[in-house]
């Protein structure tokens, strides 16, 4: 299956930069257009797009993208993730996170690598983890278990002992 048909912008056009270019993603097995909604969790191995309303939670082996007209309120796992339109939660991506510059995410972010176009709007701590390859062969980030919101700030060691 072809990606582009599915790379619309908010006035349903194609565009020449689209969040699968960017991404680097495969083809698409999933597609949620705009008008749509859905609330649950979201479990899936290859490339889905959102340009409805989601709500919940989502896991992925692979790339989601949020469309322009996307508006997703998640916790989102996934080993990349391209936001064209709104997220709001935690995102954990064992690759990479892009926020195109009509995309706007607030939350938690941890990623070994994080591209922020100009015009974007990123709102939240972001903490950069070098990607670690487990034992399955998929690589995600060194504390992928954790809560980016939560993580804990430890003290520089220094050479003077404290009482």
């Amino acid at each position: 299956m072809a990606f582009s048909p599915f790379d619309r912008g908010r006035d349903g056009e194609a565009g020449p930069a689209s969040a699968s270019q960017a991404s680097g993603a495969g083809s698409l097995t999933a597609f949620m257009d705009r008008g749509s909604s859905f609330e649950g969790k979201l479990s899936f191995k290859d490339t889905v797009r959102i340009d409805g309303s989601f709500r919940g939670e989502i896991e992925s082996e692979n790339t989601l993208i949020v469309g322009e007209s996307g508006d997703v309120q998640a916790t989102i796992r996934s080993q990349t993730v391209v936001v064209c339109g709104e997220v709001e939660g935690d995102v954990i991506a064992g690759r990479q996170v892009v926020v195109q510059k009509t995309g706007r995410l607030v939350g938690a972010i941890e990623t070994p690598s994080l591209i922020v176009e100009e015009g974007a709007v990123l709102d939240g701590p972001v903490k950069m983890v070098r990607p670690t390859p487990p034992a399955n062969g998929k690589v995600e980030p060194k504390n992928a278990g954790s809560d980016p919101a939560k993580a804990e700030t430890k003290p520089a060691k220094t050479g003077a002992a404290t009482a």
